[in-house]
């Protein structure tokens, strides 16, 4: 069961929620709120593992109050406003619902969180040598070690092994990260995250690993030294 919460400045807009919210049998949509500030005070207390936000409210956006969560629960953006949806997924957002959206297209955001929370609860039951890499219907083991790099496109993130193959993952770069070791993976592009013991040649703008070469990013430059 995913606990959630709705943060809208609309009433009607949170009754739409709740009505969408009590079809779905693995969603606990356990409160709702008009006023973001008070949703911050509870969420201090109450942590939550889904909110359904708003972008345009007063005293707060919904991007800001995103920023403003740690540690970060999902969310879903559900907004009038089409011109913020490159930015929410660039904060790793799960879904962007454009208002108004029907409960098929309200369903299949919560399948992407429910995903998305299986395969993070998945990790931790792994051991410190590798991870399960959720790929289509199966999960795949990989070890550390065997991991060149991890190449990301939009909300999908591709593991490059030392054999050549490759794995393709539902995972957003940052998420990616939460789940390799700092001591051996290290991100040097937006684009990319690399196993440090694995590079052959460091140049000013560019790394490479075998046969491979990846660009480097000034952001990051320095987290390879």
């Amino acid at each position: 069961m995913i606990k959630a919460i709705a943060i809208d400045d609309e009433p009607f807009a949170l009754e739409v929620i709740r009505s969408h919210a009590g079809k779905v049998p693995f969603l606990d949509l356990s409160n709702c709120f008009t006023e973001p500030l008070k949703a911050i005070a509870y969420l201090a207390n109450e942590p939550v593992q889904l909110l359904f936000l708003d972008i345009k409210m007063p005293d707060i956006t919904g991007i800001e109050l995103m920023q403003s969560l740690a540690p970060k629960p999902l969310v879903v953006f559900t907004t009038a406003y089409a011109e913020h949806a490159a930015q929410s997924y660039e904060l790793d957002a799960v879904d962007y619902l454009l208002k108004p959206f029907s409960f098929p297209r309200f369903l299949k955001a919560c399948h992407k969180a429910h995903e998305l929370l299986q395969y993070k609860t998945g990790q931790k039951a792994d051991d410190s040598n590798g991870i399960f890499i959720k790929s289509g219907y199966e999960s795949v083991k990989v070890n550390f070690q065997d991991i060149l790099y991890l190449e990301s496109a939009g909300n999908y993130v591709t593991f490059v092994m030392a054999n050549r193959n490759t794995i393709l993952t539902r995972l957003t770069m940052s998420e990616a990260m939460t789940l390799l070791p700092a001591t051996t993976f290290v991100r040097v592009h937006r684009s990319y995250i690399v196993n440090k013991f694995h590079v052959d040649r460091k140049e000013r703008h560019q790394i490479h690993i075998k046969n491979y070469c990846i660009p480097i990013s000034s952001a990051f430059a320095t987290d390879l030294d």
